[in-house]
This record gives structure tokens, sequence and C-alpha cells, in this order.
């Protein structure tokens, strides 16, 4: 049986990969080194775990953040494979590197901690807080990680159905808790406060990652009535490389018996579709619903575990009996 031809990456798509996540990176670090590290606040992930060393010893955190995921990256080889960590290494040399060079920069010129004023932290975690999401989102949406806890979230969410953010919530949530005993304050209830605020920050963080990141996975359903249903189920399969389900269908008032075309698509083909359709027939009557979530060839995959399922005996039988 001949093997099957799985087509390499083009050279500009993955060039558009690394540079994607490069701006993902660049977001991340001016969001932790403008609006985050400024007011002393705690994010979740090694960064979280940077953060809280350098706020109790002076060491800067990207040095914790890159001896961290040194060990991590091991892991992820592992698990992941080669692919995903060679953008992953990428990614933690280039964010150490951003890291270092943005904290050199707002060391120099005004952050927001004196833009906005000391009183004004929660606008800052929570602009600070769209931003680092949004830069985690880029880096995973283009096959790569910014290391750390990422790698982790994708090593679950590559076993499990579980999304990126919720994968990233729970070790989180201990990091930032962990600060509470850890950071030196004036009192208490500033200790306290700054928590409240690692907690904003994580929640933040982790709408904005998977708003990102399922707006990229979304699909939707359509239903295709026209009589040039070949042509457009020629473009379908050939050119959006989805399949296609022809049913059958009778016009109640005119009686004409024809086909409708079903297909199931990514939202960001929706538009390539409907300019096909207005070519072959402006006059197509086009039904588009969004789907939750589609599993199986082509779409995402099934990440339940699966279990053996017994059947009584005569089923054949007992289903003849049933109708």
């Amino acid at each position: 049986m001949p093997k099957r031809f799985i087509p390499r990456p083009t050279i500009m798509g993955e060039f558009k990969n690394y540079f994607m996540i490069t701006i993902g990176l660049m977001f991340y670090a001016f969001a932790w080194n403008f609006f985050m590290a400024p007011f002393k606040f705690v994010t979740g992930g090694i960064t979280g775990i940077g953060a809280i060393v350098q706020y109790t010893t002076g060491i800067p955190m990207q040095y914790t953040y890159f001896a961290i995921n040194v060990v991590l990256i091991i892991i992820a080889i592992w698990q992941l494979g080669l692919k995903f960590c060679i953008k992953t290494i990428y990614a933690i040399i280039i964010l150490t590197l951003f890291l270092e060079f943005s904290q050199n920069i707002f060391e120099v010129y005004p952050n927001a901690y004196e833009i906005l004023g000391p009183d004004k932290q929660l606008e800052a975690c929570i602009v600070g807080s769209i931003f680092t999401g949004m830069g985690i989102a880029f880096c995973f949406i283009n096959n790569g990680s910014t290391g750390g806890v990422d790698i982790i979230a994708a090593i679950v969410n590559k076993y499990k159905d579980v999304s990126f953010g919720r994968a990233m919530l729970y070790v989180d949530t201990c990091i930032i808790t962990s600060s509470l005993f850890i950071i030196p304050t004036e009192n208490i209830v500033l200790s306290i406060q700054k928590v409240f605020y690692g907690y904003i920050t994580l929640v933040i963080v982790n709408v904005s990652l998977d708003y990102v990141v399922n707006s990229n996975r979304q699909t939707v359903q359509f239903f295709i009535f026209s009589s040039k249903y070949n042509e457009i189920a020629y473009y379908i399969t050939r050119h959006l490389k989805r399949g296609v389900t022809l049913l059958d269908s009778v016009g109640y008032y005119s009686g004409k018996e024809g086909k409708v075309v079903t297909t199931l698509a990514r939202a960001n083909q929706s538009n390539q579709l409907f300019s096909a359709i207005k070519q072959i027939d402006p006059n197509a009557l086009i039904s588009q619903t969004k789907a939750m979530a589609i599993y199986g060839n082509g779409f995402d995959k099934i990440k339940a575990k699966a279990k053996a399922i017994k059947f009584e005996e005569n089923v054949a039988e007992n289903i003849k009996k049933d109708n």
C-alpha cells in the first residue's frame, strides 16, 4: 500500500509563523515591563515565579525564566516532538531578550506607574493582562509556545479536551497565591491586594487567550440550495479541501427535485466560499450556522478516553424486534 503524501509547510508559511510568534512575544514583554512590573503584580506561569524571585532578591525575572525553561524544554521535546520545541526554544530565547531589552527601556523612559499614577493599578492590570493574553495566543496559534506553564498546558491539551486557558489556570492559581507569603510588603492588607490583582490578571489573561485561540478555530455548517450543486461541490472539495454531502430535496410548491450541498468548514473560510458561490450561482440560497465544536477528520481530534462498550447478545435480532 503506497504511503500517503503529506505536504510540507512552505517557506512563507513558516516565516509567517515565526513572525507572528515574534509579534506575540513583543506584546508579552511590553505588557510585563510597562504594566505589570512597575506595580509589582504577580502573574501566573514561570514569569510569575521569576517575578517573585525578582521582588524578593532583585534577580531579574528573565534569568529565572530562562533557567527553569531549560529543564521544561527537555520534557517538551519528549512529549510534543522536535518541531513544536524548535519554535518553543526560539520563543524562550527571544522572549528573554525582549524582557531584558524592554526592562532597560522602561527604566529610562516613563512606564505605566509614572504615566497613569500609583492609584491606577486596576487599569494597568486590565490592559496589561489583555496584551499578555494576546501575546501568548499568537504563539499558540502559530504552533509555538512561550515556554514554562505553556508547555504543560500544550501537553495537557494534546491528550485531554481541555482548553489552553483552563489547563494553565490550576498551576497559575498556586503561583499567585504563594506570593502572599513570599513578597515582602509594608502590611498584610497590601499583600492581599497584590494577590487579588494577581487573580484579576489570571482571569483576564486566560479569557483573552481562549478568545483569540478559539476564534481562530471556529467552525460553521453550510446548507447550499442551488441548481449548480455539482460546480459548488467541486469547488469546495478541490479548493477548500472540505468534504461535501449531497442531500436529496423536493420543492414543496414547484415539486422540482434537486440537491442540497452541505459542508463543514472553518469560519475563516466563509468569505472565500461566499465569493465562489456568488460567481457560480448568484441566485443560490445559503444557510450558514455556527457549530459549537466539530471533531473528526480534518478538524479537531477527539481527546476523550475511549472506553469499551458492552453489547447485548443477539444485537441484530433485538434491533429488528425494536423496529
